[in-house]
């Protein structure tokens, strides 16, 4: 019997982080939300904006994806 085309799904199953802001930062990511806001003519909560700007910095940060392919084997 042949395999199925579809690999297996990854896991999707959220993971709840509790953490802590520097009043600093806090004010920060709020003024994002808002440039968000500006940019894209809706609001998103910025429960919803993290996990996002947490993914953008890690896919960009080269020296991370630069490990992570050493560490894997594929090289690059």
């Amino acid at each position: 019997m042949a395999g199925i085309s579809l690999k297996q799904l990854p896991e999707r199953t959220p993971v709840k982080l509790t953490i802590s802001l520097m009043p600093d930062l806090h004010a920060r990511i709020g003024e994002y939300a808002a440039f968000y806001r500006e940019q894209y003519g809706r609001e998103e909560p910025v429960a919803e904006l993290i996990p996002a700007m947490l993914a953008t910095f890690l896919d960009n940060d080269r020296a991370f994806q630069r490990l992570r392919r050493e560490r894997s084997g594929k090289g690059g």
